[in-house]
C-alpha cells in the first residue's frame, strides 16, 4: 500500500481510509502496525495522522490549518473504498465516534470496526454497528484479518 498523510493531496480512489484513535498525538501509533501488516496490498491508503500537527493551532473554522486537516479527513471517509477504525482502549477519540457515526448512517459497507475491551463507550459503538450492519470486531488480528479479506474482495470485484 501507498501511505498519503496530510496535507498532501489525496489520490483519486484510495482503498482504505485509517479512522481511529490519535489523541492529538498521544495514541499508539496503530496506524503504522496496521500499514504493515497490509502493506503487501495494492493501493492507497490515507493516514490523517499528521507528522507535522500543531496542537496549538485553534480547533475553529476559521484556523486554516485546522480546517485543512478536518476536510482532508472528510473527503478520504467520502472517497474511501474501505474505512478501518479503531478505538484505543487508553483512549476517548471523540472524533472517531463522530466519524463512526458520519460513515455508519451513509456507507456502513465500507465500516470495519475494531473496538477492543475496555474502550469506554465500547457499548455505544457496538449498537452503533448493530443498528447499520458495521462489521464488528474486538480484537487486532481479527481486525487485520478482516481488512485483508475487505481489501481483496474489493480488488477481485475490480478486475
Amino acid at each position: 500500500m501507498k501511505l498519503h498523510k496530510p496535507p498532501a493531496p489525496l489520490p483519486q480512489a484510495p482503498a482504505l481510509f485509517l479512522a481511529g484513535s490519535i489523541d492529538q498525538g498521544g495514541a499508539d501509533p496503530w496506524q503504522s502496525r496496521l500499514t504493515a501488516a497490509l502493506g503487501d496490498l495494492e493501493g492507497d491508503a490515507l493516514n490523517p495522522r499528521r507528522d507535522e500537527w500543531d496542537a496549538s493551532w485553534r480547533q475553529r473554522i476559521d484556523e486554516p490549518r485546522f480546517r485543512e486537516q478536518v476536510e482532508w479527513e472528510l473527503a478520504g471517509l467520502e472517497r474511501s473504498q474501505v474505512v478501518a477504525m479503531y478505538f484505543a482502549p487508553s483512549s476517548q477519540a471523540p472524533i472517531t465516534l463522530l466519524e463512526l457515526g458520519l460513515v455508519a448512517a451513509r456507507a456502513p459497507h465500507k465500516l470495519v470496526v475494531c473496538c477492543p475491551d475496555g474502550y469506554w463507550r465500547k457499548g455505544n459503538v457496538e449498537i452503533v454497528a448493530a443498528r447499520f450492519g458495521v462489521a464488528l470486531v474486538h480484537e487486532w488480528d481479527a481486525f487485520t484479518a478482516a481488512l485483508r479479506v475487505r481489501l481483496l474482495r474489493r480488488d477481485a470485484g475490480s478486475q
